[in-house]
């Protein structure tokens, strides 16, 4: 067991620092139970560490700061500069400075983070990280290496923090987005747009469902395939561009590098050499003056592509022109990586010198591309009889490239006000012939203030996708913020950029809700997308069958280009592995909160459970609104934390909750039940839309635990602008059946008895599935049931109590229980019986789903009511379907 170097002991217990483990490590990207943005979050074991403070560690405060010198700036919990640094040096638990220990080496790496927590789960031994990050990968790693680092902290072995950085800073240069995508991307969020990264590259998706866009780099969904193609090929953008009048310099394409020469013969020196379809200036000359240069150039350029153009060679300056949605958004002159002599210093020797400026690095993340030092630098240096080592004069300007991009060192000077309009229009002809909604015209000109026809100037190219870098952060000159007008084509002022997101939570009632608010929305005439526990729906077409409550299937559902609303069900599971997977919704519904899935993931009480699904109605927008449940307790404090407008739902009448009577006297909008009838109430103005017993779903009024679904689905409707006739046409359409709500209340006749079905899996939701049996007319009452093996064994007995008034059980187990052994939770459910007083003779131990189910419905009398608390809703359904219609055909 390895140990503190030199003392074996800390605080008196002998430890190993491999014992600091990560059980389990995962990115959370949506808003969440810890933060309403993303977060890493992190399962810490700690083992003999558990109570291990720093100061207890030889060395150990003294080997982090040195390691780790900028976490002396961390305020902590002081709230001051240093703050953290007291913390040490008082002493304080590992998993605290792991905190600090990942959002530092993450803002070493070059990004900005500050958040951090660390909170028990409430699992024995494991303690929760949870750190802020910018982009997921770096997050990631970040908290694998300060895992690393504190170890090394406490044995005493070496680690290499700057490496460790440098990798960190790498990973974040290779995953986040490149300058042009980013620049689209900031202007998008700055208004409010949804944002959602596509792919690890530049493919990102602008706003949601039909008002979703596409961009890549600088190439959006509206880019024509046919411009790209045209801009590809150099010869085509010069013909088209010639057809129009606009100036293009003269030249031949060439197969050979005879055919070359004579193409140079026939245009006349100068030439220039090009590949027709690269790009980032590689494979192009600079001017080839005789035949041998012709022929080396050949060889470069057809490295690049097969086809290579034979170019009049024209001097000028380098311009590139943004064309963004047929207009000029932007002007720059690239000027081609160099350096400057100073008399003493060789070449190389300047090139390094101009490589320590911080704003240079690698690809296109930097303001500026590290200047070349490799085997093209120095052949064009040959072409001018100089070398890497040559020593230019003072003041003398020696270009390493012929070609002006930015991505070989280029720099670039703010021209936009001072391009001439002549020019303005025909940059603007260049980009609407090639058909590109977003094109970078190159053009050679003496002097971009004077009409091009005055002055020789040519439009060399005309680029796809051009980049934004050298307008965004130009060298010099002011700073052109492009992604504007790119966002003003994609979205004109006054165009919707998202759909209306419902998200509903709550313990029970979630699925018909959902299925309940999709249905009213449909009569609309609106194409719908839904997700459930059930799967994910498109209008009332399956798509994806399964648990479907979490960011995965939100995300099929508001990536889809059809879908004009979303009712996302969003269940705690999803909220806590992964976050929602949206930033902001329409209408937050939060129905109920009840004990179920307690003791998982670190939720141990109610109140625990009660913020997480408070998550919800803290990502409504401001213009948007909260639907609440006046009548829990628990629900209605989550009032004070949304920002959206406040709407309450009741089952109880006028008078008999005044929280809700007091929101409604303020001019509230609230939906309860009066005398029978669905009501709207706003202020004074009172709205009826359906008798409580018209209502299919109410099963004529027995299901009263249905009340709080329909109101919330009345509200969410209602503060959407859906009119009251169509939510009653949709009240009074939408019935509890295998084909509308499969596995929620599906009543079926089996011969002269009833089978009812329903997905309930908690106490809550069987109380009031039981309450309406014992109201429904029966012979007998029979039920099949069981509880999910991750509830807490109270919780499994409540559930066997509550049935205990039905005259009849068989007691049957899911097929995945859930880590308990066979036979367990059935036992469980037994004892519930009876201690709920039901006698042993009238207990049946079936313990698999469909033998239990069968020997409920074969054993079934005229009369009799059978409630099946069903696990695999579809064959349970389809198994009873069957029997009902062969006792239809008897």
């Amino acid at each position: 067991m390895s140990t503190v170097p030199g003392d074996p002991l800390a605080n008196g217990v002998r430890f190993d620092p491999d014992e600091l483990r990560v059980s389990r490590l995962r990115a959370v990207r949506g808003p969440n139970f810890w933060r309403l943005a993303p977060v890493i979050a992190c399962d810490l074991t700690l083992g003999s560490l558990e109570d291990v403070p720093s100061t207890s560690i030889p060395g150990f405060n003294e080997r982090l700061m040195s390691m780790l010198p900028t976490l002396r700036e961390h305020p902590c919990s002081r709230g001051t500069e240093g703050g953290f640094l007291e913390r040490l040096e008082e002493g304080t638990h590992l998993p605290h400075i792991l905190e600090h220990v990942s959002l530092e080496l993450q803002t070493l790496a070059g990004t900005d983070v500050s958040f951090g927590r660390v909170v028990e789960s409430g699992d024995p031994g494991v303690w929760w990280l949870i750190v802020a990050y910018e982009e997921e990968e770096v997050g990631l790693q970040a908290v694998r290496q300060a895992v690393r680092l504190v170890r090394a902290c406490m044995s005493g072995e070496p680690y290499d923090v700057q490496h460790a950085v440098e990798d960190l800073h790498d990973l974040l240069e290779s995953v986040r987005l490149g300058p042009s995508t980013a620049a689209i991307v900031e202007e998008a969020q700055r208004r409010g747009i949804p944002v959602r990264r596509l792919n690890n590259y530049s493919l990102v998706q602008l706003g949601l469902g039909k008002n979703l866009r596409r961009v890549q780099a600088a190439m959006s969904d509206y880019t024509s395939a046919i411009g790209v193609e045209i801009a590809q090929d150099k010869d085509d953008t010069r013909r088209v561009l010639g057809a129009i009048g606009l100036p293009v310099p003269e030249g031949v394409t060439a197969s050979s590098a005879d055919a070359a020469v004579e193409a140079a013969a026939e245009i006349g020196w100068p030439v220039l050499i090009k590949p027709l379809d690269a790009s980032h200036g590689r494979g192009i000359s600079g001017a080839l003056r005789d035949d041998d240069a012709v022929r080396g150039a050949y060889g470069v350029a057809s490295a690049y592509g097969r086809r290579v153009i034979v170019e009049q060679f024209v001097t000028g300056r380098d311009y590139r022109v943004l064309v963004v949605d047929g207009q000029v958004a932007a002007v720059a002159e690239r000027v081609p990586a160099h350096v400057v002599g100073d008399g003493q210093h060789t070449v190389r020797q300047l090139i390094d010198h101009a490589n320590q400026d911080p704003r240079r690095g690698k690809g296109h993340s930097r303001t500026l591309t590290r200047l070349p030092d490799d085997e093209a630098t120095a052949a064009f240096l040959a072409l001018r009889g100089l070398t890497c080592d040559s020593v230019p004069a003072a003041g003398e300007q020696v270009f390493l490239r012929a070609t002006a991009n930015l991505s070989t060192g280029g720099t670039s000077i703010d021209r936009t006000d001072e391009i001439h309009p002549d020019n303005v229009t025909a940059c603007e002809m260049a980009a609407g012939v090639v058909g590109l909604d977003i094109a970078g015209i190159d053009v050679l000109s003496p002097d971009i203030t004077v009409p091009f026809r005055e002055n020789g100037a040519v439009i060399i190219e005309v680029n796809a996708a051009p980049g934004l870098r050298m307008h965004t952060h130009p060298t010099e000159g002011t700073p052109r913020y492009v992604g504007a007008p790119i966002i003003d084509m994609l979205y004109p002022p006054g165009q919707p950029y998202t759909i209306p997101v419902i998200a509903i939570t709550g313990t029970n009632g979630k699925t018909t809700t959902t299925r309940l608010t999709a249905h009213l929305f449909r009569q609309t005439g609106k194409t719908v997308g839904f997700t459930t526990t059930d799967g994910v729906y498109l209008q009332n077409r399956l798509v994806m069958e399964g648990d479907m409550t979490g960011p995965f299937s939100a995300n099929i559902i508001l990536s889809n280009p059809t879908v004009d609303v979303a009712v996302l069900e969003t269940a705690r599971g999803g909220v806590i592995r992964a976050g929602l997977g949206f930033d902001e919704c329409d209408v937050g519904v939060v129905l109920n909160v009840s004990a179920d899935h307690l003791g998982l993931r670190g939720i141990n009480t109610l109140e625990q459970l009660a913020e997480v699904k408070s998550v919800v109605p803290a990502v409504v927008k401001r213009e948007g609104h909260a639907v609440l449940n006046a009548d829990d307790p628990l629900v209605y404090p989550m009032r004070d934390r949304s920002g959206g407008d406040i709407v309450l739902f009741s089952t109880m009448q006028d008078g008999e909750n005044p929280l809700f009577d007091e929101h409604i006297g303020r001019g509230g909008i609230g939906v309860r039940i009066e005398e029978g009838e669905f009501v709207i109430r706003r202020g004074r103005l009172r709205i009826p839309i359906a008798a409580e017993r018209e209502v299919p779903l109410m099963m004529g009024g027995a299901a009263r635990f249905q009340r709080q679904n329909v109101l919330a689905a009345i509200a969410t409707a209602y503060v959407q602008g859906v009119r009251y006739d169509t939510i009653r046409a949709g009240l009074l359409s939408f019935f509890p059946s295998p084909s509308m709500t499969p596995g929620r209340l599906n009543l079926m006749r089996v011969g002269k008895a009833r089978v009812l079905i329903d997905y309930a899996h908690n106490p809550a939701a069987v109380a009031g599935l039981v309450e309406m049996v014992t109201e429904i007319p029966a012979r007998r009452r029979v039920g099949v049931i069981t509880v999910p093996g991750d509830r807490r064994d109270e919780d499994i007995r409540a559930l066997g109590r509550l049935c205990a008034v039905l005259d009849h059980v068989i007691v049957k187990e899911d097929s995945d229980t859930r880590g308990r052994a066979s036979g367990q939770i059935a036992g469980l459910v037994i004892e519930g019986l009876r201690e709920g007083g039901m006698h042993v003779d009238a207990i049946e131990t079936v313990l698999d789903e469909m033998e239990a189910v069968d020997r409920a419905i074969r054993d079934v009398q005229e009369g009799d009511l059978v409630m099946v608390l069903a696990d695999k809703v579809p064959p349970v359904l389809a198994y009873v379907q069957r029997y009902a219609e062969g006792s239809a055909a008897m």
